[in-house]
């Protein structure tokens, strides 16, 4: 018989296969999170069952990986929203840190958009010397 106890329980928890379904990752993924304490599933034996604190967790980790944050950034963020007043704090920090990543992307486009330059004039280049040996050639 399942209690009402249970269903909450059930519904609020989610196992690793649900997670990585729900997140496209692996569970290799989760228990490197988890050995790094950014989530904290709870255990019983070998199962994991995760909250709905650990899906927003993950939310966040995938989400500062993708933008670039360092999984060292991204915990001190995460700790950052635990402190109680954490959430002004917690974005502020955000918010410095997000405007260095976007710099350092910016800075990279402008360097990838000139090697993308050079390479199509370089290629230009080349097209054109081939013509020419073709030409005379034949």
């Amino acid at each position: 018989m399942t209690t009402e106890t249970d269903k909450t329980t059930t519904e609020e928890t989610m196992t690793i296969r649900e997670m990585c379904d729900l997140f496209e990752v692996t569970p290799r993924t989760l228990r490197f999170y988890e050995s790094k304490e950014l989530i904290f599933p709870i255990r019983e034996g070998t199962r994991r069952h995760f909250t709905r604190r650990d899906r927003a967790r993950l939310k966040l980790i995938l989400r500062g990986k993708r933008f670039g944050f360092s999984l060292e950034e991204i915990r001190q963020l995460l700790d950052l929203y635990d402190m109680g007043e954490g959430k002004t704090v917690q974005l502020a920090r955000t918010y410095e840190l997000a405007q260095q990543h976007l710099d350092e992307m910016k800075g990279q486009r402008e360097e990838l958009d000139r090697a993308i330059a050079e390479l199509e004039t370089q290629m230009e280049w080349g097209a054109r010397e081939l013509e020419k040996r073709r030409s005379n050639a034949a």
